[in-house]
């Protein structure tokens, strides 16, 4: 990784509204809500990079894994500050393959999360607290 670029995580978090084992419904529906608008023609995407929800200046691996990069108008607006490495990311992590699949699964369990949904809202709710703490 270049120093002060923009770069994929390893592999997407284990809390990544991409992947397809992780539970529905530990975001906020409007964090699942945004994830179709990446499916867009090009043109008519947001222009804004998707960031990990986890790691503070990362890209979201799942976000980069799901979508054609060669089509992801946030990557061509931003492209001098990315990383090399977002051009082959492979995580090896099995993500949905649109956004809409990714929010489909994901608002599935927003009124009924799961035991394993469930456990992971609460692990969430402990390090955004600890976080918070240490600001």
């Amino acid at each position: 990784m270049e120093p002060g670029m923009i770069a994929p995580p390893p592999v997407p978090c284990g809390s990544c509204p991409y992947r397809k084992d992780v539970p529905s419904g530990i975001w906020a529906a409007e964090e699942y809500l945004k994830l179709p608008a990446y499916d867009a023609e090009t043109g008519q995407q947001p222009p804004a990079l998707f960031m990990c929800h986890q790691r503070d200046g990362c890209l979201c691996g799942g976000w980069l894994a799901a979508h054609d990069r060669d089509h992801l108008l946030a990557l061509r607006f931003h492209g001098r500050n990315l990383d090399p490495g977002v051009w082959d990311y492979e995580p090896g992590v099995d993500v949905f393959g649109s956004g809409a699949e990714a929010a489909e699964h994901g608002l599935s369990g927003i009124t009924d999360p799961g035991p394993e949904a469930r456990r992971k809202i609460d692990g969430l709710l402990k390090l955004r607290a600890r976080d918070e703490t240490v600001k």
